[in-house]
C-alpha cells in the first residue's frame, strides 16, 4: 500500500519543567525514564543535574536507535539505553543488575513520532491498520481485532477504552461491513465510523473516529494493563525518599495512577507531592498543543 506523504515530526516532550521540579534530580543518584521516546525528558534530567545517571527504557526500538544512540554519544558515562516494555520492569532491572533507583519517570502518552510515522496510529494517514508499538513483541494488530472480534467484544472495547457513546452502533456496522470485505486500512475504518454515526449527531472539533482509534490502540498495546503492572514494581524499586512521576493523557490512565498513589498514601508508604493534578501552563499549550491533555502526578516514597 502506498502511504500518504507526510512531513517528519519530532515529538516535543510535555511538562519538562514540572518533571524536573517533582523528580528533583540530585548528584550521584540514578534515575529511570521508562518511556524514552525522542529523549526530551532524559536530556532535561541529564542537563539539569550533571552528576546523575539515567537509565532510559523504551518499547520502541526505533526510538532508541534514532534518538537514543546520538544522546548516548553526548553523555556516554551517564546514559544507559534499554529496549523493553515498562510492564516488565522487574525482569529488565534484574537483567541490567539494577537493584534500586532514586527516581522514575513514566510518560504514558503516545508520541507524535508514533502517531505520524508508525502504521495505524493516525486516522489522517491511509496506512495499514496496525497500531502495534513494538511489532517484534506483538502479534495482534488492530486489523486483527476489527475483523475477528465479536460484535459484543468490539462494543466492550469501544465503550471501556474509548468511552464512545455510539459503541454499539459502530460495532454493528463494522461486523456488517467485514462480511463484505475486510477492514484493513485507517481510512477505511475512519470512514466506516463516520457512516455508523446517527445523522443528527453534532460533529465536534475532533474526528468522530478518534475515540475508536484510541480504544483500539489501548487494547492492542494493553496500555492500561501495562500501567497497572508497572506501578507496584516501580514503587518497590524506589529507594526511600525516591520519587515516582507519571504523566497521563486521558482519564483512564490518570485514574489508574491516582488510585495507586492514594493507596500508597493510605498505607503510610508514600507522600503525594501533587494534591491536585498538575497541568501545562497556557504558555506551553500555545507552543505544544499536545500538552493540553497532559496530567502529571508525583509521589515520594517514605519506606
Amino acid at each position: 500500500m502506498q502511504e500518504t506523504p507526510i512531513t517528519p515530526m519530532l515529538h516535543k516532550s510535555v511538562l519538562v519543567e514540572e518533571v524536573l521540579q517533582y523528580l528533583d534530580p540530585r548528584p550521584g543518584k540514578v534515575y529511570l525514564d521508562v518511556t524514552f521516546g525522542s529523549g526530551g525528558h532524559t536530556r532535561a534530567i541529564l542537563e539539569k543535574e550533571p552528576e546523575c545517571t539515567v537509565v532510559a527504557l523504551d518499547w520502541d526500538k526505533k526510538s532508541l536507535d534514532t534518538y537514543g544512540l546520538p544522546l548516548q554519544e553526548e553523555f556516554p558515562a551517564r546514559l544507559r539505553l534499554v529496549w523493553g516494555n515498562f510492564a516488565l520492569l522487574y525482569k529488565i532491572l534484574k537483567e541490567q543488575k539494577i537493584t534500586s533507583v532514586d527516581g522514575i519517570l513514566a510518560d504514558f502518552g503516545t508520541s507524535q513520532m508514533q502517531i505520524f510515522e508508525r502504521p495505524g496510529f493516525s486516522l489522517y494517514r491511509d496506512t495499514e491498520l496496525d497500531m502495534r508499538m513494538s511489532p517484534p513483541h506483538q502479534k495482534t494488530t488492530a486489523a486483527d481485532i476489527v475483523n475477528n472480534a465479536t460484535q459484543e467484544e468490539l462494543y466492550e472495547i469501544f465503550k471501556e477504552f474509548g468511552e464512545e457513546r455510539f459503541a454499539g452502533r459502530i460495532a454493528r456496522v463494522i461486523v456488517e461491513e467485514r462480511t463484505v470485505k475486510k477492514i484493513v486500512t485507517t481510512k477505511g475504518l475512519a470512514r466506516l465510523v463516520e457512516r455508523a454515526l446517527p445523522g443528527g449527531v453534532k460533529r465536534g472539533a475532533i474526528h468522530p473516529a478518534t475515540r475508536i482509534f484510541q480504544a483500539l490502540r489501548i487494547f492492542v498495546n494493553k496500555e492500561l494493563a501495562n500501567i497497572e503492572a508497572f506501578l507496584p514494581i516501580a514503587f518497590k524499586v524506589l529507594n526511600p525518599d525516591g520519587r515516582l512521576v507519571c504523566i497521563s493523557f486521558h482519564s483512564l490512565e490518570d485514574r489508574v495512577v491516582k488510585q495507586f498513589f492514594v493507596q500508597c498514601k493510605q498505607e503510610g508508604r508514600a507522600e503525594i507531592l501533587t494534591p491536585r493534578v498538575v497541568m501545562a501552563q497556557e504558555e506551553e499549550t500555545k507552543t505544544n498543543p499536545s500538552a493540553r491533555s497532559a496530567r502529571l502526578r508525583a509521589l515520594r516514597k517514605l519506606l
